[in-house]
């Protein structure tokens, strides 16, 4: 089975200069950021509701429970919100502050102010990376760069497994990438 691209960061830095210039950039760094900072996947983010992830005041909750309906596995999940996707959801809800008073409500919005699907998602993610002319990246990379990011900078396998809601962690493992860089750094941990 053929991997998602993982982005480089001159690449990271091409998709967000492209998602800043064009119309609706705060929703779509927040998509974006929902993937690339907690492994969401197109389904999931589809899904999410206003209510699932700001409280009745506005402010960003910790924990974004999902609902099975909202899951690939048909199975209720909790995923945990960061500082940094903290900080994108917060300038999406000052963008589009009447948007968030129904809880309810798609949290993301189409041009035609209806909610966007799972494949309007992949869609879009497929737009910005071939406006960038980044080949073998899909909606799925940002999920990959979570969890390979996660274990570049050692977390357990165990944990990324939790956060990336896999019920077996051979799954888990299969979204880690390595390369011959990593393989000589990890050797030389025992110089």
């Amino acid at each position: 089975m053929k991997q998602a691209k993982l982005l480089t960061q001159p690449e990271q830095k091409r998709v967000n200069a492209l998602i800043d210039a064009h119309r609706y950039s705060a929703r779509n760094r927040a998509i974006f950021a929902i993937s690339f900072f907690a492994g969401l996947r197109a389904c999931e983010i589809a899904g999410l509701k206003v209510g699932d992830v700001f409280d009745a005041n506005g402010a960003v909750r910790d924990t974004v429970y999902l609902a099975a309906a909202q899951t690939k596995g048909d199975e209720a999940n909790t995923v945990l919100v960061s500082k940094r996707l903290e900080k994108a959801l917060l300038a999406y809800a000052a963008a589009y502050p009447l948007h968030t008073i129904k809880p309810n409500a798609a949290l993301f919005f189409s041009a035609k102010r209806g909610g966007f699907s799972a494949q309007t998602i992949v869609n879009l993610f497929a737009r910005f990376y071939a406006l960038a002319g980044i080949k073998g990246a899909s909606s799925h990379s940002g999920r990959r760069q979570f969890l390979t990011e996660l274990a570049d900078k050692g977390v357990n396998v165990r944990v990324i497994q939790a956060l990336a809601r896999h019920k077996d962690i051979s799954t888990t493992q299969r979204y880690i990438d390595y390369n011959e860089s990593k393989l000589r750094n990890a050797i030389e941990l025992f110089g």
